[in-house]
């Protein structure tokens, strides 16, 4: 996996590329959390458009990237959940943990509601 990030009104949006597989996917993510929350961002949306696929593993790690933003008192979003994924979070009933919308502006904007 491939991560990028930038800001957008105050919300850090984390972009995936590839596989979510875990090893060194977890540490990735772990850290570029962990650098926004040092420099006070609690908004997260995790933009998933150039995902090719998510394993268990994968998952785990998004989990634990909402976990670690609810312990900050922040919130984490996904946004653009392909087809693929969509049906990964309905088999595993995760669609009921993590909130989701269809693009990136509108995850940013469900902040401020």
């Amino acid at each position: 996996m491939k991560l990028s990030d930038r800001l957008e009104n105050g919300v850090a949006v984390l972009e995936p590329k590839g596989k979510i597989m875990g090893g060194s996917d977890s540490t990735l993510m772990h850290e570029k959390l962990h650098e926004h929350i040092e420099n006070g961002i609690k908004n997260v949306v995790v933009d998933l458009h150039g995902v090719d696929w998510v394993n268990s593993t994968g998952l785990g790690i998004l989990i634990a990237g909402l976990s670690t933003m609810k312990n900050s008192g922040g919130r984490l979003k996904l946004a653009n959940v392909t087809e693929k994924i969509q049906s990964l979070l309905v088999i595993t009933k995760l669609v009921t943990v993590f909130e989701s919308h269809e693009t990136v502006g509108e995850a940013i904007a469900a902040f401020d509601q």
